[in-house]
């Protein structure tokens, strides 16, 4: 009876597809109208019309999201994969394809700001790009001539900035370009006043100052056209935004970054007082170099005036005549006394040679007699004495055959104590004195 009951049931007409989703997508709508889902980006899309596919995930599941180009506008941070969202919009089934997606109103970062994430990914942006680099920083001047204020003309740092400047130094001029510090628009009239400030020939660096607020206040410092044009800017900046524990973007690429504005009209403007000071020190510095110079050169002075002295011409012949006249002293001394007792060592020599000589001498005469007497007794002179001729012919030679001349030579006979020309008449030869 059971079984014919539910027989007795009236099936429900079978739906189409589109009809289904149809029904299913109003019902969406109605009970899931706004929805907020938080989950992990991944997938990340940009289309050419500039709108925004990707997926939002967790452990378990995906979900489709899409948001279009008129709300992405208004994102202050940049869209990457890995990013932990909250993503708020409504439900929506797509009929074409039968999948779910959410229609994406807005976005914000789960677990921090926006505007603090977006603070951060620029920053690390322009890090990267080498923007922040401290070798791109420029020293400030040590006297500026003039100091342009970029600031709000009625708020409090344009205040401290004109108070520091009246204690520290004020004959350097200040220079105000006015601006808006916040709001909408704030950015863009930041970076008109640093181009006017730049434009102005005197100025030689500018002071970028604002007082303390949120990080919505700082967003116009936090924009990367500031960042930009603080580096085009043609003299020094210095940033001086917010109080100690405020970072800006502008901080990072100003060239010298101060706590608070007074302290940046502090780091630009020089300290009259600490300069005065400065100069009475070194003014006395100067005065004790130079006594000492002084003392070192008449020093210096006297001792060459002694040495000029010492080398004088006339001082320089007077020392040499003492001089000359001490060796001739000297000399004169040494002649009286070495020349007795060079004479007497001379005489004593003398006699001793002439006694040697004697003794030596006595034999030799004895033996040279001898051999004179001896030679003379050889000597062809002695001969001739006795009567003996020596015959020399034309030739000069000294005949010794008779036959060695004809008749008619004529002879030379050297005889004692003189000579004889003669001329042969006849040659008689004899046999006994041929040999």
């Amino acid at each position: 009876m059971e079984a014919s009951r539910a027989e007795d049931k009236v099936q429900p007409a079978p739906l189409g597809v589109s009809e289904l989703l149809g029904n299913l997508s109003a019902l969406l709508e109605e009970e899931f109208a706004q929805v907020s889902v938080c989950g992990e980006l991944c997938d990340l899309f940009r289309s050419e019309r500039g709108h925004f596919y990707f997926r939002l995930k967790d452990d378990d599941a995906q979900l489709r999201a899409v948001l279009f180009r008129a709300a992405a506008k208004h994102l202050s941070f940049e869209l990457d994969d890995g990013l932990e969202l909250v993503a708020h919009g409504e439900l929506n089934l797509y009929a074409v394809r039968g999948e779910l997606q959410l229609m994406v109103r807005a976005l914000e970062p789960l677990g921090q700001g926006a505007l603090q994430l977006a603070f951060e990914q620029l920053r690390a942006r322009l890090e990267a790009e080498g923007l922040f680099d401290a070798a791109a920083k420029r020293a400030l001047p040590r006297f500026p001539r003039c100091v342009a204020v970029v600031t709000s003309p009625v708020g409090a740092a344009v205040r401290d900035v004109t108070r520091v400047s009246a204690q520290r130094f004020p004959g350097v001029p200040l220079l105000i370009a006015p601006t808006r510090v916040q709001g909408d628009g704030a950015e863009r009239e930041i970076i008109a006043a640093l181009a006017r400030a730049q434009a102005e020939p005197d100025v030689e660096v500018v002071l970028l100052v604002r007082g303390g607020g949120s990080l919505e206040d700082f967003q116009a410092f936090n924009s990367e056209g500031l960042a930009r044009a603080i580096r085009a800017c043609a003299v020094p900046v210095v940033s001086g935004v917010g109080h100690e524990v405020d970072f800006t973007i502008a901080d990072f690429a100003a060239d010298a970054r101060a706590p608070t504005p007074s302290a940046a009209a502090a780091l630009a403007l020089p300290d009259r007082a600490f300069w005065r000071q400065h100069i009475v020190t070194t003014r006395a510095g100067l005065a004790r170099g130079a006594k000492g110079q002084v003392a070192m050169g008449r020093v210096a002075l006297s001792k060459l005036d002694a040495r000029l002295h010492a080398h004088a011409p006339a001082v320089r012949l007077a020392l040499r005549r003492q001089a000359q006249q001490a060796l001739w002293g000297r000399l004169r001394n040494a002649f009286a006394t070495l020349l007795p007792l060079q004479r007497q060592r001379l005489d004593a020599a003398f006699e001793g040679l002439q006694r040697a000589g004697d003794g030596a001498l006595a034999p030799a005469r004895t033996r040279l007699t001898g051999a004179l007497a001896s030679l003379d007794a050889l000597s062809p002179l002695a001969v001739l004495a006795r009567g003996y001729a020596i015959a020399t012919g034309p030739d000069g030679r000294i005949v010794r055959r008779a036959t060695a001349l004809s008749p008619g030579a004529l002879l030379t006979l050297r005889v004692h104590e003189g000579e004889l020309e003669t001329q042969v008449r006849a040659v008689r030869a004899r046999e006994g004195d041929r040999g």
